[in-house]
């Protein structure tokens, strides 16, 4: 058995207390503040992910666990920073990470409610380099598969001047090729490539490289990918929830958002769409992205 992994002692509020910075499948994520060092000098907060008191007696602790491991095992400045892992005295689990302003998952939601055209090219650009240089350092260098590749798992710092990959809960180690991944895939379905959700091939690193040009068109489309933003109404006249979700659409490549795009999105769109071929073989590594930007 793997001895879970334990870093020193850190205060953790009781969760009424904290400020929710977002959630995932059995975990809320919290604004942490720390105590200044001694002189009264402020120090930066962390962004604590814990195991929720319903979830208390499920696997997410051990989720949890696994994904801290991973974590403190990472150095790369596109790929959120471990600070501490705790055991809390019921049980629970707590990882606690650097902190960055937002998601960018977040970030569309708020400028499609706000009725605003596309991001532009240099913040997609930005994004498309900075997720493709943390990706290469995972692939090529530590050979993992990220495995939920998506816009809620991407934070962005101030105005796009860093960004990060995040959540490593559904990460997989590659083999020694860095090509094929060692376990079951377990990504979100409307992110998740082709092969991943035909299940009839094997799953390599290519797969979070679809994942990353569905990114990119979200920041086009500034919606999620296979999802109907329309209103629908059934029968009775009550909205129709089923009807946002477009399960037989997954793993395509979904078309371009109608809008005026200038030359300036030329280079988006031809990432965008390299990224999102059928066949894996025919994507680009994170390496030749990075070379294609530069």
């Amino acid at each position: 058995m793997e001895t879970p992994i334990r870093s020193k002692g850190f205060s953790v509020p009781a969760t009424p207390a904290l400020k929710q910075l977002g959630y995932g499948t059995g975990v809320g994520v919290y604004h942490l503040d720390r105590s200044p060092n001694p002189g009264g000098v402020p120090i930066s907060p962390w962004a604590l992910k814990k195991v929720l008191k319903t979830h208390k007696h499920s696997t997410y602790g051990k989720l949890l666990n696994d994904e801290a491991k991973i974590l403190k095992q990472l150095s790369h400045p596109n790929i959120i920073g471990f600070r501490a892992f705790k055991v809390l005295d019921d049980g629970r689990t707590a990882l606690a990470m650097e902190k960055c302003t937002q998601s960018l998952g977040d970030m569309i939601e708020q400028r499609y409610e706000a009725g605003l055209a596309p991001y532009p090219a240099e913040n997609i650009l930005k994004v498309a380099r900075d997720v493709a240089s943390a990706l290469s350092y995972l692939h090529d260098d530590v050979k993992l598969l990220h495995g939920d590749i998506k816009s809620f798992n991407i934070l962005v710092n101030g105005d796009f001047e860093t960004v990060k990959v995040c959540d490593f809960g559904m990460s997989l180690k590659l083999d020694a090729k860095g090509g094929k991944a060692l376990g079951d895939y377990c990504g979100t379905a409307c992110w998740s490539a082709p092969e991943a959700i035909a299940e009839e091939e094997a799953v390599t690193s290519a797969a979070d490289i679809w994942a990353m040009g569905l990114v990119l068109w979200e920041m086009l489309s500034l919606t999620p990918p296979h999802i109907n933003t329309e209103s629908f109404l059934d029968e009775t006249g009550n909205l129709d929830e089923s009807a946002f979700v477009q399960e037989e659409t997954y793993g395509t490549r979904p078309p371009l958002p109608d809008h005026n795009l200038g030359d300036e999105y030329k280079p988006v769109i031809e990432i965008f769409e390299k990224c999102t071929e059928i066949d894996p073989k025919k994507r680009p590594t994170a390496k030749e992205i990075l070379e294609f930007l530069s």
